[in-house]
């Protein structure tokens, strides 16, 4: 998530311009149920909050411990697995996702900050399970928003250059990657769908969020999850989200059979702030039922301290909300980084 540079970039633009230079494109195009001509819009109009909540949460903010894990042995991913489905948990929201032999990417971040700058901002504190030179050929590359902890413009770059994927993003995105050299991707609005192949397409789905880089960008551009529709059952990249009683409801009736789900547990505290934007553990919990996912995998924890929540802090709170549940723990999985699980 991008609250901390959020509030780092508010700061820098009452200094200077720099709020302006990291700002990305904002979208132009036709006013939707969710897009007024200038910015876009969560389902049922629900917020991010603002520059005063900001300052009081840093004000009262009381984080979490957090302590640097050192890389332990890390392999090459296969090259490609043809029959079913095996997901490689890299990092935070990053994934390697190989079905049915093609190899999607979500949301590359391998940079040591997440930040437009690498002497400040969030630092890593798990280092990447894979690294980006193992990678095998990667076939698509999907961007969930563009908040730095997501859209890592270095990393997407060098994928760009060695694999040359499609790449898919929410509408505006496009632009900022054109600005960066890296051309032709295209832009989904919600419920929208991309073919890949003949057994593959990619559609995209609402979530609950913001987006912007800078200061002069807030909600200019689209955010959104992705579906990886498939005859064997599909695949659900929930990207950055808040919960509301609705949107997973619909998403579970309009998709199903969903084989996976990827599903944000971490940067949820404290919720007064972070729950228009952040599910928690429980709220995750909560996602996995409605969208009656048959098996889901924690993202978003652990790498980056970005609320205040501490490391492992949402792993133990998953686990509490599954048994008080009454959920198998084996149905929602917390996956180690760097080794494969096959589904």
């Amino acid at each position: 998530m991008f609250i901390f540079l959020g509030a780092l970039a508010l700061c820098l633009s009452l200094i200077g311009s720099a709020g302006y230079f990291i700002s990305g494109p904002k979208y132009k195009g036709p006013v939707s149920d969710h897009f007024d001509g200038r910015r876009f819009i969560n389902p049922g109009s629900i917020k991010a909050k603002g520059f005063r909540e900001v300052l009081k949460w840093m004000v009262t903010r009381k984080q979490g411990e957090w302590k640097e894990v050192r890389a332990g042995n890390r392999e090459k991913p296969a090259s490609r697995f043809d029959n079913g489905i095996r997901i490689t948990f890299v990092n935070h929201s990053t994934f390697l996702i190989q079905v049915d032999g093609v190899n999607i990417i979500t949301d590359p971040v391998f940079s040591e900050r997440t930040s437009p700058v690498q002497w400040a901002g969030p630092r890593r504190m798990r280092p990447p399970g894979v690294l980006l030179e193992d990678l095998p050929a990667i076939d698509v590359l999907i961007l969930s928003h563009n908040h730095w902890d997501h859209l890592d413009r270095a990393a997407v770059k060098e994928i760009y250059a060695l694999h040359h994927p499609k790449i898919i993003t929410p509408l505006g995105v496009k632009a900022l990657l054109d600005r960066e050299g890296v051309t032709g991707a295209k832009d989904v609005d919600w419920w929208q769908e991309v073919e890949i192949n003949s057994q593959l397409k990619i559609q995209s789905i609402p979530a609950q969020h913001f987006s912007g880089r800078g200061t002069f960008d807030r909600d200019a551009t689209l955010w959104c999850g992705y579906m990886i529709l498939r005859r064997g059952g599909n695949i659900y990249f929930a990207g950055d989200t808040g919960y509301n009683d609705q949107t997973f409801k619909e998403i579970g009736e309009r998709c199903a059979p969903i084989q996976v789900a990827l599903l944000p547990i971490g940067a949820y505290k404290p919720k007064w702030f972070m729950s228009p934007i952040h599910c928690s553990p429980d709220e995750a919990v909560k996602i996995h039922r409605e969208v009656r996912s048959k098996n889901s995998i924690a993202t978003h924890f652990g790498t980056f301290p970005l609320a205040d929540d501490g490391q492992t802090e949402p792993v133990v709170e998953l686990n509490r909300a599954l048994q008080e549940s009454g959920i198998d723990p084996e149905t929602f999985l917390v996956l180690k980084e760097g080794v494969p699980r096959e589904f």
